[in-house]
């Protein structure tokens, strides 16, 4: 492929953090993940100032919400603070809500692909906890149709991602308990990984089963309709850094290290669509159709048909479980089984660690975190991870190819990448 875009690594903060009660700014945090990605991937000062000079290299930024979490924009420009060695380097912010990352990366494998560039740095960072979660909960709102779903709404998110758990189990005439029981697995699933994951934010935290069905309790509090505490992603400080290139340069730089080209994964296949972006109008327009969210089942369609592959060639999935609900019907979405059936696969342990189809075995944005704008970043890190046999203690054995899925809103903007060697 003459237009492939090629992962050459990167590196992710310790997503367990609190960087304000550190007493550190974004710009520790997004210090810290640009020089430990660069320093991991082996992109040296030196390196970074030839290309600006041949004019091969941009920097990509995914954040949400920076205006309202820390008080600061324009968060393209901020490599400049980090070193010297990015003056002058074209970098600019991409937001999508939750898919702010994602944008980010797709920005900048168009303009590797187009030839426009050689070399991109892609970065994706959110610092949440300088605020309460009553006010970061507002902040969030403003990813859905902020007058019409979340002014004075508490918690808005729960809540229409409550409605998604209403909506499936409605739809597909399931029954309560099981259904349930299903996504208390998912929770379970998510929470267990992340004791794998030495970077993950619940790695020292309890879960099991009986607590994660024990909603609406003192210890499990509920949030969103039937959806409780541990249907939950985490609040999180964090960030993520990749570095994607071209094939020409991914040669280049395969020669310098002493290896090949074939030891670098490349992007097979993408997609992205938008659906309506109010809830109700999303739930209206797919009345009739198999899935519930089918804009999200067609982003995945559009990623397999472009790489020529489909679900029985992914070895590994990570997926936006911002709630239960969400991975639940991520399930259909990739083809593991038929809209209505997902709970089958839950119960089966084929989406478990061991299964033959393992969701998040980073622990996802329920047991890894949640910082908005890094966590596209993030899964494309651990996609790359999982296919270059790097993962550590949450490896999932033989991994050839893996596949991301990352929505902003409730599922409106919908973005999945291919990824494998």
């Amino acid at each position: 492929m003459k237009d492939a875009v090629y992962v050459l690594g990167g590196e992710q903060t310790d997503f367990q953090r609190n960087w304000t009660k550190e007493g550190k700014t974004f710009m520790s945090l997004f210090r810290e993940a640009v020089q430990d990605g660069l320093e991991k991937v082996g992109l040296t000062p030196d390196e970074i100032k030839k290309l600006n000079k041949q004019n091969r290299i941009g920097v990509f930024v995914g954040n949400f919400d920076a205006e309202q979490y820390a008080v600061q924009g324009h968060m393209g420009a901020f490599l400049t603070e980090v070193d010297p060695c990015f003056y002058g380097v074209p970098g600019a912010r991409y937001e999508a809500a939750c898919a702010s990352g994602s944008v980010a990366l797709d920005a900048a494998q168009t303009k590797l692909r187009s030839k426009d560039y050689d070399v991109a740095i892609v970065v994706g960072m959110e610092i949440m906890k300088t605020v309460s979660s009553s006010v970061g909960g507002d902040f969030l709102g403003t990813a859905a149709y902020y007058e019409k779903e979340a002014k004075g709404v508490q918690f808005p998110f729960p809540k229409l991602f409550g409605k998604l758990a209403d909506v499936l189990l409605e739809r597909y005439k399931l029954d309560e308990k099981r259904y349930m029981g299903a996504l208390a697995e998912i929770s379970r699933i998510n929470y267990a990984n992340a004791k794998r994951n030495p970077k993950a934010q619940t790695r020292s935290w309890f879960m099991n089963k009986e607590h994660a069905n024990a909603r609406g309790g003192e210890f499990n509090m509920a949030v969103g309709g039937r959806l409780a505490i541990t249907d939950c992603s985490q609040v999180t400080d964090g960030a993520a850094l990749v570095v994607l290139a071209n094939k020409n340069y991914a040669e280049e730089f395969a020669k310098k290290k002493g290896t090949k080209l074939s030891a670098y994964p490349k992007i097979k296949g993408w997609g992205h669509r938008v659906a309506p972006i109010t809830f109700d109008a999303k739930v209206a327009e797919s009345k009739g159709d198999k899935w519930v969210l089918p804009w999200t089942r067609q982003t995945v369609k559009d990623a397999y048909d472009r790489s020529g592959l489909n679900t029985k060639d992914i070895d590994v999935f990570e997926t936006h479980d911002c709630f239960t609900s969400s991975e639940y019907a991520a399930i259909s979405a990739f083809g593991i089984t038929q809209p209505g059936k997902e709970h089958e696969a839950i119960e089966d342990g084929v989406i478990d660690f061991n299964g033959k189809k393992p969701i998040n075995p980073s622990g996802g944005l329920i047991g890894a975190g949640h910082p908005v704008g890094a966590s596209g970043v993030r899964m494309m890190l651990d996609i790359y991870k999982q296919v270059t046999g790097t993962a550590g203690d949450y490896q999932v054995e033989g991994a050839k190819n893996g596949l991301m899925l990352n929505i902003g809103g409730s599922a409106t903007t919908n973005y999945v990448f291919v990824v494998g060697k």
